[in-house]
């Protein structure tokens, strides 16, 4: 078969994966079925655990279009495949969106479109109905297959390639009956299933892990060699393992059905094609269904386009703020006058008028006679509910090096067992030793050098610091990543409400009159300024809403309309009913605002409401767009014929859109020195309309059209203080080698400044700001560089270039300090999109040292974690939940600073809403990170020492007796690990990072060296018995401690002596070993017991201490002082005294060596493999840190200041942009 063409699924998505078809192939499934039967069985579990071997072993490849299964492999850097069924369905079309008018189809442009050639013909196959449509299932969304593009594809709703008029011409009608069954089939049930599996199930996949499998292979061993205590302790140990995983993992499934399941069956009406209301539950819903949204509001089931009316949403399941948002009705571009073009449609672009799937709707406004009705156009887990729900059922794998090395020093073992295997044979062969002797004891020796109390052990580690990261209120639904906390050196803030407090305090207002600023103004109620058009704008222009009495909206606009002290009044439905239209919300000024009322007598006053009575309508509202950075209304003044339109914003963007003869000449100036001492500044433009623009035609006007000739009014100044922490916190960190960045919707300006107040960017450092230009008129893309401090100097004095503002080049001892360089890059989300698309090798240079990333929208937020991700840093997001959501998922450790749903996608969540969770984090991120090396090492040489132990004993054809594995791993490693993990975290944050991985220079010199150590101390122990004047092969008549005659020794050891001798369990050189080997477990979990400057010192982990001293003292007590009962359990010889005392002396001189070793490595071993490898370690491993020493060495970086670099054109080579220096 010719090879075919590569096809993929879900092409240049996040979720893109390779597709490959295949058949079943009877022959291959009959010697399948042979090999599993002859291999009883593990050749079955095999190809469960590899999807692709199962696959490749019992099918055939064929074409996508004729397969039985799919085997699906993703992209990314994991390459994790997965199989699916392919399933047929009988349909009466290919396509869920098709018409089903039997003979001619309609298009949005009008023209008919013939699907056969004739009538009759097309008839003839109607009758024939159903077509087979072919799909498979895969992570909770349907793949139909797609004739024309042939391959698989996701059938999507409407909120693809979906244009608005058609929404509003074609899909607002409604569906008939049958083109709702026939949807049905397609898009299925409308719901999040998020199945809570059957214990049987999770215990069946639990059990079928492949260390269970070796674990149960152990036990059966382990039985057959008659090591029962030990196998029922393992048995029993992995009982408690599994009931507990169990436990977690259907705890976690039933929290997040449950999340899920709260009111996700509601019954909904929806308005059929013949005008019929039908009342159905939410989970028969499908795309193109009309809903009605009920006015005492209801929980959205799925994601809808408002097509009519207004609503009152709470959207905090998915963006964190619990701020109430406006959503307006799906302009209709058809009936627009002047309409500047259709436009797809996209829950994304149209957000303001999409109401989302587990989003509560408060409250509805409508016409009378007109429902509030929303489209369907996305049902279950297409949802942005349901893709939330997929990503945390169906997560990304943890990379991290630790895991990864992880398995290569698991497989070392595996070599090392392999190793024993063969020795053990063929020593037993030599020495002809019985062949089902040999077979168990060459197995033993694989089982002993691959621990299996290991992941138990792994895990202590990470449980304990989740628990204690709880106590301090962090809590954690991604375990795993908090060994991946101990290693970030980077870490995002959000600015408003992460940085700083989430509420804004209006500091004043400074007017314009006649192009120029007035003085500014600290309270904005005076009575000179009551009617003014800038207090109107203040009044009216704003998303505030009342729910059940109170005042609510968007913290920014609450402060700003408290301030003026007017009343906001909602028209009520009887009100609304009698005016047959939605009667537009009403502020007026409070009666306290007018000063002649406080003098009036009671008949005055009523003359005086009369002649006074001020009020605003709003007619219409453009809510703010964070795209378009300002939000608009129309409102009119009572007894006023003409509307006027108030707009606010960002200031450059307000500034843009009003007539430049009305912008003050200082404006730039004036806003910078606002905004460089850290206010937030909001502009105000005010436009008198037409007085031809009726009520009715101000509903249906395209925003274009008001937005524009406006007049600039004023700014409004807001102080947003820094959080008290925020400089105390960040000073920890920058002392920690740890880099900060801010990442936020804000102004440039104004973050730069907040980044010096809280000590991000040092008084001394400069910022240069990277301002990119997109290609324009055949120009190329460009970037302009400005110096922060020198940009107001730049415009108005010499252009000569002062030395002073070029930043200075520090050297440093350590890469680690190259980050701490004094030059800072600021630029806002337009730039950094320029950037991205056409100075991609300018990438990496700008994200080493970009410290300010103002006005970024969310989906920027995830490109800047990404960018910074892709030169090896380890990335922390901490950001208060509210569209920071993308970012904390793809960041190593995201902490939310919200307690909402939204929480739900970042692995940590703080309940204080303060930053001090950052450092707090990352210490307990090292403690755990050093834990789980300290746990590995231990457990490294726990399998390495008892390995030499049993391998020094096989070669007379001994072993080490029942009661001493038992002793030794239970009494001494089981309770050792598990307290050894106990350690807290250090109580400050250090310049020094842990390694990330096993494979470190320093971790592999600390393990082999005590690994040779204890193999130098038992061969001495083992050998040096022997050369002993009293040593002989140890029989039942043996006496070398000359305390029993032979007559005693025959009457009390003649019952066992069948016994003995058939295992050779008691000899000296078992009795030395067992001693020898006891002590030194306990040795290298003292000498791995690391405490500063990570953890606290061992001696404050009081259980460890105590676990120790006591093993240490029972250890002592029956090696110098004999008990007979214990030397019987423990199948122990009797030794002279003396021979007790040199073991005594061998386990000395081995703890010393072993402490002063591990201490010479910790002090001289960086050194001493810098030295041995210099030429390796030359060139850093992480890529930010190779590219910051090529950066020390770049006469041309950083830019210099008023210069600009232009992308070059696609022709020309060696590189894509080239540095001009303008003059």
């Amino acid at each position: 078969m010719e090879k075919e063409e590569k096809k993929f699924v879900n092409k240049a998505e996040e979720e893109e994966m390779e597709i490959y078809g295949y058949e079943l192939c009877r022959w291959k499934l009959v010697l399948v079925t042979v090999g599993v039967i002859c291999s009883g069985g593990f050749l079955l579990l095999l190809l469960y655990w590899m999807p692709q071997w199962r696959v490749k072993a019992t099918c055939k490849k064929t074409t996508l279009k004729d397969c039985e299964v799919v085997l699906l492999r993703t992209t990314d850097e994991f390459k994790i495949w997965f199989c699916a069924k392919v399933r047929v369905m009988p349909s009466l079309g290919a396509s869920p969106l098709q018409n089903l008018d039997p003979i001619v189809h309609k298009v949005p442009n009008g023209h008919t479109v013939h699907f056969c050639e004739s009538a009759a013909e097309e008839n003839k196959n109607y009758l024939k109905k159903y077509l087979p449509i072919r799909y498979f299932t895969h992570h909770s969304v349907k793949y139909f297959w797609n004739d024309s593009a042939q391959s698989f594809d996701v059938v999507r709703g409407l909120d693809d390639s979906t244009f608005c008029s058609s929404i509003h011409n074609e899909h607002s009608r409604g569906l008939t009956k049958e083109m709702h069954d026939y949807r049905k089939m397609f898009f299925g049930i409308n719901e999040i299933a998020v199945k809570v599996p059957s214990i049987f199930k999770l215990l069946i996949k639990e059990v079928l892990n492949p260390f269970y499998i070796f674990q149960l292979f152990s036990v059966i061993l382990w039985i057959t060699d008659e090591y029962h205590y030990y196998a029922l302790a393992i048995v029993i140990m992995s009982v408690l393992s599994i009931v507990s995983s169990l436990y977690t993992v259907r705890k976690q499934y039933v929290m997040l059905h449950d999340m899920v399941a709260t009111h996700s069956i509601v019954r909904v009406s929806v308005c059929r094609r013949n005008q019929e209301i039908e009342e159905i539950l939410s989970t028969n819903l499908v795309p193109g269904d009309i809903m009605l949204i009920p006015s005492n509001g209801t929980i959205m089931p799925c994601d809808a386009v408002l097509l009519s009316g207004t609503c009152i949403v709470n959207e905090s399941m998915l963006t964190g703020e619990s701020v109430p948002v406006t959503k307006i009705n799906l302009p209709n571009p058809s009936e627009y006058p002047k309409a500047t073009g259709d436009e797809i449609y996209s829950p994304e672009a149209h957000k303001r008028h999409t109401l989302f799937c587990g989003t509560s709707v408060i409250q509805t406004r409508f016409y009378t006679g007109e429902l509030v009705k929303a489209l369907v156009v996305r049902t279950g887990f297409n949802t942005a509910k349901g893709q939330l729900v997929r990503s945390i059922l169906y997560p990304k794998p943890t990379d991290f090096k630790l895991y990864r090395d992880a398995y290569w020093f698991l497989l070392s073992l595996v070599v090392v067992a392999g190793i024993g295997f063969i020795y053990t044979i063929v020593n037993s062969i030599l020495n002809e030793v019985p062949a089902h002797t040999i077979i168990i004891e060459s197995l033993d020796i694989i089982t002993i050098t691959v621990p299996p109390a290991l992941p138990a052990a792994m895990t202590a580690g990470i449980v304990y610091a989740q628990r204690r990261l709880k106590k301090i209120g962090i809590f954690c639904i991604s375990p795993q990543r908090i060994n991946i906390c101990g290693q970030l050196n980077l870490v995002c803030f959000d600015k408003t409400g992460t940085l700083t407090e989430d509420g804004l305090d209006l500091w004043g207002i400074q007017r314009v009159e006649n192009a120029c600023f007035l003085l500014p103004e600290e309270r904005a109620c005076s009575e000179s300024l009551l009617k003014s058009e800038f207090i109107a704008c203040m009044a009216t222009c704003h998303s505030l809403t009342k729910i059940e009495g109170k005042l609510s909206g968007d913290p920014l606009d609450l402060k700003m309309f408290e301030a003026i002290g007017w009343i906001l009044e909602e028209a009520t439905e009887e009100e609304t009913a009698l005016h047959n239209r939605i009667m537009p919300t009403v502020v007026r000024p409070s009666k306290q605002l007018f000063p002649e009322s406080k003098q009036a007598t009671n008949q005055e006053m009523e003359l005086f409401e009369l002649s006074t009575t001020y009020e605003i309508g709003i007619v219409r509202q453009f809510p703010f767009s964070s795209v378009l950075q300002r939000m608009c209304v129309i409102a009119r003044i009572l007894g006023e014929k003409r509307m006027d339109a108030y707009m606010k914003g960002a200031p450059e963007v307000i500034a843009s859109l009003c007539k430049q003869e009305t912008v003050p000449v200082d404006f730039e100036s004036v806003l910078e020195e606002y905004t460089k001492q850290g206010f937030r500044v909001i502009a105000l433009a005010h436009r008198k309309l037409e007085s031809k623009l009726t009520w009715h035609k101000v509903q249906t006007i395209n925003r274009d059209a008001i937005e524009s000739n406006m007049d600039f009014m004023g700014l409004i100044i807001m102080q947003n203080k820094l959080k008290q922490e925020t400089p105390t916190v960040l000073e920890d960190l920058h002392k920690a080698n740890i880099r900060t960045v801010m990442v936020t919707g804000d102004n440039m300006l104004t973050a730069i400044s907040v980044a010096r107040d809280c000590g991000m960017i040092l008084p001394q450092d400069k910022v240069i700001i990277a301002e990119a230009l997109p290609p324009k008129d055949g120009q190329a893309a460009r970037i302009n560089w400005h110096y922060a401090d020198t940009l107001a100097r730049c415009t108005s004095s010499s252009p000569a270039i002062n030395s002073e503002d070029i930043p200075v080049k520090l050297v440093h001892e350590s890469l680690e300090d190259l980050q701490m360089t004094k030059y800072h890059f600021a630029m806002n989300g337009k730039s950094f999109a320029v950037i991205l698309e056409h100075f991609q090798d300018l990438v990496p240079k700008l994200v080493l040292h970009g410290t300010v990333f103002a006005r970024m929208a969310p989906d920027q937020k995830t490109q800047l974690v990404e960018a910074l991700q892709n030169v090896d840093y380890y990335v922390g997001m901490c950001g208060d939940g509210a569209n920071d959501c993308g970012a904390l998922k793809r960041a190593h450790g995201g902490i939310s600073l919200s307690e909402l749903e939204a929480s739900v996608a970042s692995p940590f969540t703080s309940r204080t809403p303060s930053i001090s969770c950052v450092p707090k984090l990352i210490r307990e991120g090292r403690a755990a990170l050093i834990t789980s090396f300290c746990v590995f090492k231990f457990m490294a040489l726990y399998s390495i020492i008892q390995y030499i132990s049993v391998t020094l004993l096989y070669s007379i054809l001994s072993n080490l007796g029942d009661h001493q594995f038992l002793f030794i791993d239970l009494a001494i490693i089981l309770v050792v690990v598990f307290t050894m993990s106990l350690n807290p975290a250090w109580k400050e944050l250090v310049a020094r990072r842990p390694p990330s991985g096993l494979i470190s220079g320093p971790l592999l010199c600390s393990v082999l060296s005590q690994i040779i150590i204890c193999l130098v101390f038992q061969t001495v122990g083992f050998l040096w018995v022997k050369q002993q004047p009293w040593f002989e092969r140890w029989t039942p008549e043996s006496d070398a401690c000359n305390i029993l005659d032979a007559t005693n020794i025959s009457s009390v050891h003649g019952g066992n002596e069948t016994l003995d001798d058939e295992h050779n369990i008691k000899n000296y050189e078992n009795t030395t070993l067992f001693f020898i080997s006891s002590f030194q477990y306990l040795i290298v979990a003292i000498v791995f017991s690391k405490g500063k400057p990570f953890r606290q010192p061992c001696y404050k982990n009081f259980l460890f201490v105590t676990s120790v001293v006591v093993l240490y003292v029972f250890l002592f007590f029956i090696m110098l002082h004999p008990s007979e009962l214990i030397d019987t359990s423990f199948e122990l010889v009797c030794v002279p005294y003396e021979w007790r005392l040199r073991i005594l002396i061998i386990v000395i001189v081995n703890a010393i060596v072993s402490v002063l070793m591990e201490e010479a490595v910790d002090r001289l071993g960086v050194c001493f493999l810098s030295s041995l490898f210099g030429y390796r370690e030359k060139t850093p491993k992480a890529k930010y840190m190779h590219l910051a020493q090529e950066l020390l060495v770049d006469p041309e970086w950083p830019p210099k200041p008023r210069t600009t670099t232009e992308a070059k054109v696609p022709s020309q080579e060696n590189g894509s942009y080239q540095i001009i220096t303008l003059t």
